[in-house]
């Protein structure tokens, strides 16, 4: 069981290298850590899991925040609707988005940081994901709002990129020119 001990914090090397893409078939460890992954999103989102084992609530994680290298990530959420958005995925890719950009009216947090950072993340409204279940089963997701946005704040661990490379130095809380959207989120979530 994956527990916050086994989260690696910023700073930390792996968190800033590009992550390796996973061979097919994939290994029994490599299915076993990627099955884990969404465990803990599991247990994390459980009000007396989460306190029993000191878990912070997190609606997505990446293999390297975990210190392990390689291109998988997990994703537990809702969209607008209330629908559960839920997937582990072997070498996730974006393969399209929309021009219109979004952020968090609140900002993005990470399991891998601890404090806040303030700012504007900027991200597409919408995008195409692609990747491969833990079933075996190719998948292409269209997703929008909130779960685009942890899509890509998965895979961009994936590339070494943390959310905050993505808020400008200069000016933290400047607003993507339009068109734009404001995703409000429950302010519980952490991708």
């Amino acid at each position: 069981m994956i527990k916050m001990d086994d989260v690696i914090r910023e700073g930390h090397p792996t968190l800033r290298k590009k992550a390796e893409q996973v061979n097919f078939p994939p290994s029994k460890e490599e299915e076993e850590t990627l099955r884990q992954m969404l465990e803990f999103l599991i247990h994390s989102q459980d009000e007396e899991l989460a306190e029993k084992y000191g878990l912070r609530p997190g609606v997505g994680l990446a293999a390297p925040q975990i210190n392990c290298s390689k291109r998988m990530i997990a994703v537990r959420t809702t969209d607008e609707k209330g629908n559960l958005i839920e997937y582990a995925l072997f070498n996730p890719k974006i393969r399209s988005h929309s021009k219109e950009t979004t952020f968090l009216e609140d900002g993005e947090g990470c399991l891998s940081v601890d404090r806040a950072v303030k700012g504007i993340v900027h991200r597409y409204a919408r995008i195409t994901v692609t990747g491969r279940t833990l079933e075996g089963e190719d998948v292409k997701l269209r997703l929008r709002g909130f779960p685009a946005i942890v899509f890509q704040h998965e895979i961009d661990h994936l590339d070494g990129i943390m959310f905050y490379d993505r808020i400008e130095s200069d000016d933290p809380y400047k607003e993507p020119l339009p068109p734009q959207a404001v995703v409000h989120p429950n302010s519980t979530d952490t991708p």
